[in-house]
């Protein structure tokens, strides 16, 4: 590939290669890096420039901009326009029928098309929200409990007492629920948006859960796949895009309005795929160009597996761009984990977390060559999504992305000292390295940038301090990861696991108990993010929703069947 030389002082948006010009604009009065990489590709020259002040732009909403979809005709593409308005009808003319509006957003949602409804989706909400708390809505335990959950999960506050009208006097639940399986799985889903304090969702949920898994053993094969699949993968704590399959083949009824959201979903799965197969190339592209993978032959090559996180952490199909660009710095923490896990000796890693902490040239020359290439690599793409951000937003966030890179560092070199002295840390102590170890911190950092969605000085003093919502998501993705079903991708690393931490901090604990009490601190977690998710919140719905994904992400990068198969393999094939 042929590039040009650039100017000294001019900006490059696009991807470089390591031996020319990269620089990044800053945000008021903040100096500026530019980073001259000779054709060697082992000498860095930093020099200083102070910038002017520049204005910022104001928060911005979740407006999301039109989309081309490659590949697909103009005849395709104008019927699906046709349906989509045929759906937003259906929508529309739903009036006063309450459980039925709610049938039709669950539908929506599960279907994974509701982006294309926002409107009609929020004034059913608000319509609901407003007479949600008067007990005379609340004959059905099924539209109690769907209205619950589409409320709860749409932001709004509603409180859990509702459910208590399902007790006796004597504070029993009523035993006319007991057969009713629909509601009974209404109810179960629900309980998955509980928050800490509320007992009566959690008891709600462990008696719905413990009758549907008596009543799975029914001889009605079809409802018993439907309540496994409820018990398995509730919608709350699922990823709508890679359950919709599933969702279509369950998805019965005589109306015909069921027909329509059907035929509407398989236009757009195509639709999707179209723009996500642009993505895969594009991806694909950058990478090989990079020539990481010819450089650093003991770092894992999985551009595709990679591009799988902002395909479910961003699935709105107008954020391509934003896809694409989260990509980078998530290929990155992959291969950093890897210099540190497999590769690095201990006083190289100690170089190199000094110069990711200084980011100057006297901290780069004295590495190795490998991490010289890693480093110009990081510089590059940190400079890159840094001019970009400041292009469209006119905020710099360079600052906060070297900053949220020494952290990991940091949070690496820690667990490399552990093993080399052959140290288990306490589990508390373990696990607050290790949510900063996971690499969410730096990845949901970029993206709340990318999105540019709500930048104001106080919302990056939040990010980059690593608030509950992204800590949350994290210990999630930690804890499932240290369940240790399988070593991932084979590789014979140094990773620690809170499972040995917590087996040696209670001595005689068996393997099977202490998985159970990770899987309980899942749940826990899972609390205070549903709690961190609702009012008040300082960010947008987009970057809360995302921070969501990546909690419901994880079960499927991290549980392996017997095969050693991940569940998202399935789909990453079905792209290809």
């Amino acid at each position: 590939m042929t590039y040009k030389k650039r100017e000294k002082h001019v900006c490059m948006s696009a991807a470089i290669p390591i031996n020319w010009v990269s620089c990044c604009p800053v945000s008021s009065n903040t100096n500026i890096i530019y980073c001259i990489h000779h054709p060697t590709g082992s000498k860095l020259n930093f020099t200083n420039i102070t910038m002017s002040t520049v204005h910022i732009h104001p928060s911005r909403k979740d407006n999301h901009p039109s989309t081309e979809y490659p590949g697909l005709t103009n005849e395709f593409q104008m019927e699906h326009a046709k349906k989509v308005e045929e759906v937003r009808s259906v929508l529309k003319e739903v009036g006063e029928d309450t459980l039925k509006a709610l049938l039709m957003i669950d539908a929506v949602q599960r279907l994974g098309i509701d982006y294309h409804f926002h409107g009609e989706i929020e004034a059913v909400l608000e319509r609901l929200y407003k007479k949600f708390n008067m007990s005379d809505c609340h004959n059905d335990l099924y539209e109690l409990a769907l209205g619950f959950r589409l409320l709860r999960q749409e932001g709004y506050y509603v409180s859990a007492d509702v459910f208590n009208n399902l007790k006796d006097k004597e504070g029993k639940v009523q035993g006319k629920i007991n057969q009713d399986i629909e509601g009974l799985m209404g109810l179960y889903e629900a309980s998955q948006l509980s928050i800490k304090g509320e007992d009566i969702l959690e008891e709600m949920g462990n008696f719905s859960s413990q009758l549907l898994n008596a009543w799975n053993t029914n001889d009605d094969q079809s409802q018993a796949r439907i309540v496994r699949n409820t018990l398995g993968h509730p919608h709350h704590k699922s990823l709508a895009r890679f359950m919709a399959k599933s969702f279509l083949s369950d998805f019965q009824g005589t109306e015909g309005w069921i027909n329509v959201f059907k035929e509407l979903a398989k236009m757009d799965f195509n639709l999707v795929k179209s723009i996500h197969q642009k993505e895969i190339r594009q991806v694909s592209k950058w990478w090989k160009d990079l020539g990481l993978a010819k450089e650093l032959m003991f770092a894992r090559n999985q551009p595709l597996k990679w591009y799988m996180w902002p395909l479910a952490v961003l699935p709105h199909p107008s954020l391509s761009e934003q896809r694409v660009e989260l990509t980078k710095p998530i290929s990155l923490v992959y291969i950093i984990d890897d210099i540190f896990d497999v590769h690095g000796t201990l006083d190289e890693l100690t170089l190199f977390t000094e110069a990711v902490n200084r980011w100057k040239y006297e901290a780069v020359e004295p590495l190795p060559d490998y991490m010289k290439t890693c480093f110009n690599a990081l510089n590059g793409i940190t400079n890159e999504i840094s001019s970009k951000v400041y292009k469209d937003y006119g905020w710099n966030p360079i600052d906060s992305l070297r900053k949220s890179w020494a952290i990991l560092c940091n949070a690496f070199l820690v667990e490399a000292k552990w093993f080399s002295v052959g140290h288990v840390p306490k589990t508390d102590e373990y696990l607050k390295n290790g949510i900063i170890s996971s690499g969410v911190h730096v990845v949901l950092v970029h993206m709340f940038f990318l999105l540019g969605h709500g930048i104001t000085k106080r919302n990056v003093d939040i990010v980059d301090d690593f608030p509950g919502i992204i800590s949350s998501a994290a210990t999630i993705l930690r804890l499932w990861d240290d369940l240790g079903s399988a070593k991932d991708e084979n590789q014979e690393g140094h990773d620690g696991s809170y499972l040995d931490c917590y087996m040696k901090e209670n001595p005689g604990t068996s393997t099977e108990n202490a998985r159970c009490h990770v899987m309980h601190s899942i749940s826990e977690t899972w609390k205070l993010l549903n709690q961190q998710c609702l009012p008040p919140n300082p960010f947008s719905s987009c970057f809360t929703k995302a921070c969501l994904n990546v909690a419901r992400m994880v079960p499927l990068m991290y549980s392996y069947d017997g095969n050693q198969c991940l569940p998202i393999e399935e789909h990453m094939k079905s792209l290809v």
